[in-house]
């Protein structure tokens, strides 16, 4: 699920370049997902450019994507330089949506727009007949969060309780894009040959009655859960919550490592040592049968 503002302007076809540039954008953060050859190439002169630039060429031929559009996005992803596409957009869009599904290992995506309040007719049309183009070419669902008026014969309508809000911006099974902590943890733990089989952002539910949670880090089969703690869980309600989520996680069989954002900007290198111990004392307890 990729989630958009959706501010494309008045016609079909600003509303599907702003969508376009949305999951450009989300596909070039998930590097190295889609390109894990490319994983310890860090480096960003002559000759790692041209080194990403064949990787990414030779794997757009074994996967059947267009060589222009994998090696352009490697190179943005890299290198923070946008190449202008050079390929239609019903191409892009297919191939950007694709992408995405595929760095999940699933078929499909979702796209779900949250259009500001307020939409013009000519907005609100601009819009359904952009969705319309975007799930015929992309092969991608698009669910729009709005409680503007549409045409339920055109658009299938579910009404929910409570006010639309914002979607969270997250992707699901990878750090968070707009965080620079899970990005460092991520890459100190990407370096470790032990981190094997972790799972970003994923959704937990204790049992069928309980509310969902959104876990930093696990890895699920050790049953370890890594939470990563911004200046905003010190705060009363919020530190009591906290303790209620690692009481019910530590009856399910998980342990529960805590550690602030400063902790790990200052001192990843003792936080993966840490994790670490524990993931491998963990396996070695299995291991052993205990």
């Amino acid at each position: 699920m990729v989630t958009s503002a959706g501010s494309g302007g008045k016609t079909p076809a600003a509303f599907v370049a702003a969508l376009l540039d949305d999951l450009e954008r989300v596909a070039a953060e998930l590097l190295p997902a889609w390109l894990p050859e490319a994983s310890d190439i860090n480096r960003t002169d002559l000759g790692g450019v041209a080194a990403i630039r064949m990787i990414a060429e030779a794997r757009a031929v074994r996967a059947h994507y267009s060589r222009p559009f994998l090696r352009d996005l490697a190179l943005l992803a890299v290198t923070g330089h946008r190449a202008e596409s050079r390929l239609p957009a019903r191409a892009r869009a297919g191939q950007l949506a694709r992408l995405i599904a595929e760095s999940f290992g699933r078929d499909r995506c979702v796209l779900l727009v949250s259009p500001a309040a307020g939409l013009t007719p000519v907005e609100r049309d601009a819009m359904l007949a952009g969705g319309d183009w975007l799930a015929l070419h992309a092969r991608a669902g698009i669910w729009l969060l709005s409680d503007s008026p549409v045409d339920v014969e055109r658009v299938p309508v579910v009404t929910v309780d409570g006010p639309v809000g914002e979607p969270e911006p997250v992707v699901l099974g990878r750090p968070h894009p707009a965080s620079a902590v899970e990005a460092a943890l991520e890459a100190a733990l990407a370096a470790e040959s032990w981190a094997t089989g972790r799972r970003w952002n994923q959704t937990y539910q204790s049992n069928a009655l309980s509310a969902p949670i959104r876990l930093d880090l696990c890895w699920p089969r050790e049953r370890c859960v890594v939470e990563l703690d911004g200046p905003e869980h010190c705060h009363p309600v919020r530190f009591e919550a906290d303790r209620q989520r690692d009481v019910q996680l530590q009856l399910d069989g998980y342990a529960v490592l805590r550690f602030t954002n400063a902790r790990v900007v200052h001192d990843v290198g003792a936080v993966v040592h840490q994790i670490g111990t524990y993931i491998r004392g963990r396996r070695r307890d299995t291991a052993e049968g205990n």
